[in-house]
């Protein structure tokens, strides 16, 4: 059922657009108002799908109403209705963030076009918003340690700022989770957050991978390709393992920051980007730097804020709910039953040395829930966790 309201201040016409969306389709539930003001304590108080709004009218305009609903259900699409003088107000409002207008007397076809087409794009904001959310799901930070409780504040404090942060630990313990919750609760959420696996990508391509190339460039660049940089713009750009990265790329990753400007290989043009960067390393940079591997000016500007993410073995007491997030996870994906562990079970991984860190707990515990027993004991531990 799409909940569809119509504010317009003259009676008839407010009853023949009623009148064709119900005669149109059954699920669309029709209200209706007769000015700005009305209008908007009826959005304030009920949920619509699409609101189609008169421009004309007394107490508040459509723009007003326009720009006041923005404010507060920015989701709704809005069509606006005008009239014949009113064209040139019509195009401010899409500038505001209209969905679309029609013109009076509104054309039949338009009209129904219109409203199905808003009514989709609603949907699909929903959509995404549900996903996002599931996304989100995906990169929460599971502990209560003291530990990842420092790094869940730092998050809160750094993530509405624009600072740049270089993100350290061993491999295999979560830094990638501290770059998704960054970008996620930044006022960059609703932009792309780009990952870059520095050490996955060979020497001779980083450059090409993070700022395009144009065609000709090399042998294998048969046409334009735009870089990680220009598809993060407006977002966020995760570099992870930079300290693989060549000094070359570097350099280029350097002028990035310092002047939000980057040069595709081959070509002579500067393309601006805005972009947030987040870099993440295994390596101990300082060491890097006396060993004339990493460029210090680099390291300078990437560390404007440092989270350190710990080892497993640093933060043993959060192994019960890692477990048990695991378990809840893997058993959603096998459509399986949760598989409860034993409070020795769970204890005797407590012990373990994780040189994995999280990425091998999660294998372990899958490895458990695939061969252990009902409920893992001990004794699976003993069996099956063994290195």
């Amino acid at each position: 059922m799409s909940k569809i309201l119509i504010i317009e201040d003259e009676a008839a016409i407010r009853r023949v657009l009623s009148k064709i969306l119900s005669e149109e389709n059954d699920t669309y539930q029709v209200e209706e108002a007769e000015d700005g003001v009305s209008g908007y304590e009826k959005i304030k108080n009920n949920d619509y799908d699409l609101v189609l709004c008169d421009i004309k009218m007394p107490k508040m305009d459509g723009v007003e109403l326009l720009e006041e609903v923005k404010k507060i259900k920015p989701e709704i699409p809005m069509v606006m209705i005008s009239g014949h003088g009113d064209m040139e107000t019509a195009i401010q409002a899409m500038r505001l963030g209209a969905f679309d207008y029609i013109s009076k007397p509104p054309d039949l076809n338009r009209l129904l076009n219109t409203v199905r087409n808003a009514l989709d794009r609603k949907q699909l904001v929903v959509e995404n918003k549900i996903l996002k959310k599931k996304v989100s799901k995906n990169y929460e930070m599971i502990g209560e340690s003291e530990a990842i409780n420092h790094i869940k504040v730092m998050i809160d404090k750094v993530a509405q700022t624009e600072a740049r942060v270089l993100v350290t630990g061993p491999n295999g313990t979560g830094k990638e989770l501290v770059a998704h919750q960054l970008h996620e609760k930044s006022e960059r959420a609703s932009f792309p957050l780009i990952e870059v696996n520095c050490a996955a990508i060979p020497s001779e391509l980083i450059e090409s991978e993070l700022f395009g190339h144009v065609k000709g460039a090399f042998t294998s660049a048969v046409k334009d390709r735009a870089g990680k940089f220009e598809a993060a713009d407006k977002g966020t750009i995760f570099l992870d393992e930079i300290g693989d990265m060549s000094l070359s790329a570097q350099a280029k990753v350097l002028r990035a920051l310092q002047e939000n400007i980057i040069t595709r290989v081959g070509a002579d043009k500067d393309i601006k980007v805005d972009v947030r960067v987040v870099a993440a390393t295994n390596k101990d940079l300082k060491k890097e730097i006396e060993e004339g591997r990493f460029r210090e000016d680099l390291y300078h500007r990437l560390a404007v804020i440092l989270i350190k993410v710990p080892s497993l073995n640093d933060r043993r007491e959060d192994i019960p709910l890692l477990v048990s997030h695991f378990a809840e996870k893997i058993a959603s994906e096998q459509g399986n039953a949760v598989k409860k562990f034993s409070d020795d079970a769970i204890k005797l991984l407590q012990e373990y040395d994780w040189t994995g860190n999280i990425r091998e707990l999660r294998n372990v515990v899958e490895r458990l829930i695939i061969l252990g027993g009902s409920q893992i004991s001990e004794n699976d531990v003993k069996l099956f966790a063994s290195k």
